[in-house]
C-alpha cells in the first residue's frame, strides 16, 4: 500500500508553490521527471489526483488542497523539531533579546549577532532599536537580556548603579564629505578648518548622541535637520552638507560619501557600552563577547590594497 513520505510532501508544496513542475525541479535540484514521481506516489497514496494541469501549469484540486495544507503543517513541524534538537547540543540555545541605540545598530550589532548565531544555530537572537533611556527601562523590566548604549561627554549622566556594564570600544568622531569636496582627499582637517561648512544636523530622541555639526565648533551654519542616519547621508552624498559621524558607524557608509578624520583636542572619545541585570546568561555573555571582537575588528586599519 502506498504511504505518504516527508519527501513526497516536500515536493507536493514546492509545486504548489512554483505553480509548475519544472520550476519546483529548479527549486528543489531534482529532475522533472524525479518531481513527477513523488507526485505520482503521493497521488497514490492519498487515492486521488493533487494537481490538474492546465495550460498556465497547475492547479490544486480538493485533494491537493488538503495535502497542501497538511504538508506545510509536516514541514513546519520538521524544521521544529531540528531547531529542538540543535538545542540539545547547543549549551547557547535558546532566546536573547538585545536593544541598541540607532548607531550601534548600523553595523557593530548586526555583525555581532551574525557571529553568535552562525555559531549556535539554537539560539535565537532578536533586536530592538530605541533611545537609551527606553532601553534602560526595558532592561530593568525584564523586557531586554542586554542593552548596548552610548556615555561620555555630551550624553546624560545615566543611572546604571545596579547594572552590570562593560566597554565595548572607546570610539572617535569623524566628518563625512561628499566624495566630490574639497576634504575628500585628505587625512585628516582641523577645527578651524571646518568653520565655513555647512552641516547637516541630526534630530534623535532625547538623551541620545545629537550628531551633525562637529561639537567644539562655535556657532555652526546648520543647513538641514533629519532624524535618520540615512536621510542626512543621502543629504550630504547630494553635496547639501557634511555631518558628523562615530567611527563604528564607518562600514554602513553609502557610496558618494568619505569620512576625514578630525584633530581636536578638546573633544574627548565616547564610549559603546553593554549594560544588563548583576548576573547574565550564558547566551548574553557570549553576546558581549561578540561585540567585543566585533568592535575590535572594525577598528581595525584597513588593509593595504
Amino acid at each position: 500500500m502506498a504511504e505518504f513520505t516527508l519527501t513526497g510532501f516536500r515536493v507536493v508544496h514546492q509545486v504548489a508553490t512554483a505553480g509548475s513542475f519544472t520550476r519546483a525541479a529548479e527549486m528543489l535540484g531534482y529532475t522533472q521527471s524525479g518531481v513527477s514521481r513523488q507526485v505520482a506516489a503521493m497521488e497514490a497514496a492519498a487515492g486521488a489526483p493533487i494537481f490538474d494541469r492546465t495550460r498556465r501549469g497547475v492547479a490544486l484540486t480538493p485533494a491537493g488542497q488538503v495535502l497542501v495544507r497538511r504538508a506545510t503543517e509536516v514541514l513546519a513541524g520538521v524544521a521544529a523539531t531540528e531547531l529542538e534538537l540543535a538545542g540539545l547540543r547547543d549549551r547557547l540555545a535558546g532566546r536573547l533579546t538585545i536593544g541598541a541605540y540607532p548607531t550601534a545598530a548600523m553595523a557593530l550589532v548586526p555583525r555581532a549577532m551574525a557571529q553568535v548565531t552562525s555559531g549556535h544555530p539554537g539560539l535565537a537572537v532578536l533586536l530592538e532599536e530605541a533611545a537609551t533611556p527606553a532601553l534602560l527601562r526595558r532592561l530593568r523590566m525584564g523586557r531586554l537580556d542586554m542593552a548596548v548604549i552610548g556615555v561620555g561627554h555630551g550624553l546624560p549622566d545615566y543611572d546604571l548603579s545596579d547594572l552590570r556594564q562593560t566597554t565595548v570600544l572607546q570610539g572617535d568622531l569623524l566628518v563625512v564629505v561628499p566624495d566630490t569636496h574639497r576634504f575628500a582627499g585628505h587625512a585628516g582637517v582641523t577645527v578651524p578648518d571646518l568653520a565655513q561648512e555647512h552641516w547637516i544636523a541630526g534630530d534623535g530622541a532625547a538623551g541620545e548622541p545629537q550628531f551633525g555639526a562637529w561639537p567644539t565648533l562655535s556657532d555652526p551654519h546648520i543647513a538641514h535637520t533629519a532624524r535618520s542616519w540615512s536621510t542626512r547621508l543621502s543629504l550630504v552624498a547630494a553635496g547639501l552638507g557634511i555631518t558628523v559621524i562615530p567611527d563604528l558607524a564607518l562600514p554602513a557608509l553609502p557610496t558618494g560619501v568619505r569620512a576625514v578624520a578630525v584633530t581636536d583636542t578638546y573633544w574627548p572619545r565616547r564610549a559603546t557600552v553593554t549594560v544588563t541585570r548583576p548576573h547574565p546568561s550564558a547566551q548574553t555573555q557570549a553576546m558581549v563577547a561578540a561585540l567585543q571582537n566585533q568592535a575590535a575588528r572594525l577598528q581595525e586599519p584597513p588593509a593595504d590594497s
